[in-house]
């Protein structure tokens, strides 16, 4: 049986008088564990009010499918009690690192001191608020991670396209300028008059042009191929498909071979068909430069839209180009949209730069953004328009998912309120988004919803001219 001399030893309890000691020591149960057994799991219903007279308990919280550490409770102690006042499922997972000896004081008769004694009422919400203080403090550093490690795997994702086309190229770069340099000694050598080398090296810069430009439709690309390679099997060439393709997107033609070859038709060495070679691996050796330009563009841009998202080297606040940063986050989740989620975007181009924390303001457009894909689950419309009334710049950012139920719809901004399964979500997205507009841009965020349509507008202040 519990003991007053226990309860003292806790401040809340100092504050109630004898008669409510001992009447809670005779309704308190008996809980023992052994080392290494659960108290309660995450996303658990209420239970009661907990009292650790000895041992350890240790709190983890699911994040991304991992059992996070955030503290532990070491007797003489008590907890439970956010879940009791807010009646909400338990919000962590307790588990004895020792053997504990524990009493439970049901809801209801925890409920009932509170509304006797204001002192004890008063204590134990000066410690709830604490400890919800320092686990939202403890979540906020959390999410920041988890935010961080989506980008990061998103930008990892986008990256690896170019930087492997890149590389590939590279790698084949190599042999294809030595086979060539090879070719233009053997032709050297049987010192061919200037018009026609002049000829093939018409054909070779016409090809580049036409390969860099990209002048030629799939289909005309796919009937010229075609036809070269008839042609090139008539001529005699071994593997000829490999080197229609390349010729074909150099933009050749059948008369243009019949006109470069007819020399080299009754050639008894390697020059009857080294001159088809040469040109198709020319096209090659310009379609790896070109694919190699395209990924090395590629993944700087994805680098500074990063760099721009976190507006690194610059001070804390910035003039902020508002379609910048809702562009610099569509591109960090690219991963996401390819998938099926069509973007449309109507923006205002007259809007004037706003001054800004631009790293946080980023964040809002994040979590929203996020947010709007997960209702989409992956597939409609993402809607972002941006327009100017007055001394205020609005940004809608709207989806086609499912809306939010009503019955929720007044609490979606309560810290650690979330409708994703536990490890999902931590509830704090939206009250994050709202506390940087608010609070720190003193603007507004409010959402308008209904099946197939939901729409976040963030309303901020332009600067005074």
């Amino acid at each position: 049986m519990l003991c007053v001399e226990d309860l003292v030893n806790l401040d809340p309890f100092q504050q109630l008088p004898q008669e409510r000691l001992e009447w809670v020591c005779e309704h308190a149960q008996t809980v023992e564990l052994g080392a290494g057994e659960f108290l309660v799991h995450e996303g658990d219903p209420a239970c009661g009010l907990f009292i650790l007279i000895a041992g350890k308990m240790s709190l983890t919280r699911r994040s991304e499918g991992i059992d996070i550490p955030i503290g532990q409770h070491e007797g003489p102690s008590f907890f439970g009690e956010f879940s009791v006042l807010t009646d909400e499922p338990v919000p962590v997972t307790m588990r004895a690192a020792t053997e504990c000896k524990l009493y439970e004081i049901s809801a209801d008769d925890f409920l009932k001191l509170l509304h006797e004694c204001r002192n004890f009422e008063r204590t134990v919400f000066r410690i709830v608020l604490s400890r919800a203080r320092g686990l939202e403090s403890f979540i906020r550093g959390r999410e920041k991670m988890a935010a961080l490690g989506t980008l990061a795997a998103g930008l990892a994702h986008e990256l690896n396209n170019p930087a492997a086309a890149l590389v590939r190229g590279l790698r084949e770069m190599p042999t294809a300028v030595l086979e060539l340099q090879r070719m233009n000694l053997v032709y050297g050598q049987r010192q061919v008059e200037q018009a026609h080398t002049q000829h093939w090296f018409q054909v070779r810069d016409d090809g580049y042009e036409a390969i860099l430009n990209e002048h030629v439709d799939f289909v005309t690309l796919s009937d010229r191929e075609t036809l070269l390679l008839d042609w090139l099997e008539d001529y005699g060439v071994k593997q000829a498909w490999k080197l229609a393709e390349p010729l074909a997107e150099g933009g050749v033609e059948v008369n243009t071979l019949n006109q470069l070859m007819e020399r080299w038709r009754n050639d008894s060495t390697e020059m009857r068909e080294m001159g088809l070679h040469w040109l198709a691996l020319s096209f090659e050796v310009m379609s790896m430069i070109k694919h190699g330009l395209r990924g090395a563009e590629r993944i700087s841009e994805l680098v500074q839209a990063m760099k721009s998202y976190s507006y690194l080297d610059q001070g804390i606040q910035q003039e902020v180009n508002l379609h910048q940063g809702l562009e610099d986050t569509l591109r960090l989740f690219a991963h996401k949209l390819k998938c099926g989620i069509q973007v449309q975007r109507h923006y205002d181009q007259q809007i004037p730069k706003i001054l800004a924390l631009g790293s946080e303001l980023n964040q809002v457009w994040t979590n929203l953004i996020d947010n709007a894909i997960d209702a989409m689950d992956g597939k409609g419309v993402l809607e972002i328009t941006t327009h100017q009334c007055e001394r205020f710049v609005f940004v809608d950012i709207t989806d086609s998912g499912c809306g939010i139920a009503p019955e929720i719809q007044t609490r979606i901004f309560e810290p650690f309120f979330t409708t994703k399964s536990v490890g999902q979500g931590s509830g704090l997205g939206l009250e994050t988004a709202r506390r940087i507009v608010e609070n720190r841009h003193q603007g507004t965020l409010s959402f308008e919803t209904k099946p197939g349509r939901t729409c976040f507008t963030i309303c901020l202040p332009l600067p005074n001219s």
